[in-house]
């Protein structure tokens, strides 16, 4: 790490554990006022650190950091629900800053982009639909028809994460039913305040339908009509600005996923190393089965560590399209390990640790979609396993052990 990147990482980590993680009464007890003016003055604080949106262009008030750099300051921020909030890098926001950076007109940049990144606003990403498969996204059903120089979409989606209080929706919709399969769908910019955008309801998850950033709306589009240079890219590109938007979107989760996983681990140690199970004064620290459960995790943990920081080395040195087989392996590998961090925390703490009292049942929730959203592990596995498959082609039959045998 360059000297600039240590300091951003070690202010950060003393922010996070001194100020944000703090904050958590708020979020699993408090009223949401409360929570978003703790919010607020947490950002403001970390604005005048010049801390702020981390990962975004710096033409549009962020610092520019690369994706390992910002691998290693998300694993800091990923300690905590809050912690990507009050940076300014939390999702879908970063990956709707992404495609908007490297899509949108200028026009575009400076009504949306630019207030987004600033934090003066907040945005949503609507793809996925309830009647249709999320993995794959060639079979969306909503539509956009061209009407003069307006766009009119008509469509439901849902998991529209954070539509609650979001500003405006980039919406994929498909344009060109006759077209190739890659080529129907185009993307949209859709303000939120535009005639026919209803948010029908935050999806209830596990019991908690959540509210603003921590929401997954249900979206209706009637005809709903927009201008027509609200077309983001190219018409037909949809697909391709997907593919581009949430492959280092599926890398930025992962690197969140360290940080919970990593506090887990850390809130384990301490839990079992604090409860006294014996008259003796022995505590589950003592315990073998502990003790084997902190050394597997703390090394599954060091190597999804180094496979994600590889894979953001791979998109900084040769783009996203070539890393893809890193990113597939990250996105089922990370998940996984920070699912097992989160369990086995949650068992060590005993029945502490499915009450919200600590942030393990936060993370329980909220987080075992993992494994689903971004394209499941198993689409991931399965597409990464015939890719591995292909590098090793075996062109001559198998020889038989009879035909080698010597006469």
């Amino acid at each position: 790490m360059s000297e600039r990147m240590v300091v951003i990482r070690d202010l950060a980590r003393t922010f996070v554990d001194d100020e944000v993680i703090p904050m958590e009464g708020l979020l699993l007890h408090g009223s949401a006022d409360e929570l978003a003016a703790a919010v607020a003055d947490a950002q403001r604080k970390v604005r005048q650190m010049e801390l702020w949106a981390p990962n975004h262009p710096v033409e549009y008030g962020g610092l520019g950091l690369t994706m390992v750099e910002h691998g290693i300051l998300s694993e800091v921020l990923g300690r905590t629900p809050l912690g990507h909030l009050v940076f300014g890098t939390q999702a879908p926001d970063a990956g709707n800053v992404e495609i908007l950076h490297a899509h949108a007109t200028e026009v575009q940049r400076e009504r949306y982009l630019r207030p987004l990144v600033e934090g003066r606003v907040r945005s949503c990403f609507s793809m996925t639909e309830p009647e249709t498969a999320g993995s794959n996204p060639v079979l969306l059903a909503t539509r956009a028809v061209r009407d003069a120089d307006h766009y009119v979409i008509d469509g439901q989606k849902w998991f529209t994460s954070s539509a609650d209080g979001a500003a405006f929706a980039i919406v994929m919709a498909v344009t060109d039913p006759d077209a190739p399969p890659h080529r129907r769908a185009s993307m949209f910019i859709v303000p939120t305040d535009t005639p026919g955008f209803e948010l029908v309801r935050n999806v209830s998850v596990m019991g908690h339908a959540g509210a603003g950033h921590a929401s997954h709306g249900e979206v209706s589009y009637q005809s709903c009509r927009i201008p027509a240079d609200h077309l983001l890219g190219e018409e037909g590109a949809g697909f391709a600005i997907a593919q581009e938007r949430l492959g280092p979107g599926r890398i930025h989760h992962c690197m969140r996923w360290l940080g919970i996983a990593d506090r887990a681990l850390e809130m384990m140690c301490q839990r079992a190393n604090e409860r006294v199970i014996d008259p003796d004064g022995s505590t589950l620290a003592d315990r073998q089965v502990v003790q084997h459960w902190a050394a597997e995790l703390d090394a599954e943990i060091r190597g999804a560590r180094l496979q994600t920081l590889h894979a953001a080395w791979r998109i900084d040195t040769d783009g996203a399209r070539a890393a893809r087989d890193e990113i597939a392996a990250i996105k089922f590998t990370v998940a996984n390990t920070m699912l097992r961090a989160v369990d086995l925390a949650i068992q060590v703490h005993g029945a502490l640790g499915v009450t919200d009292d600590t942030v393990l049942s936060y993370w329980y929730r909220h987080e075992r979609a993992a494994r689903i959203y971004d394209g499941a592990d198993e689409v991931h596995k399965t597409s990464l396993g015939r890719r591995v498959l292909a590098r090793h082609p075996h062109d001559e039959p198998f020889p038989s052990r009879r035909a080698t045998q010597e006469p």
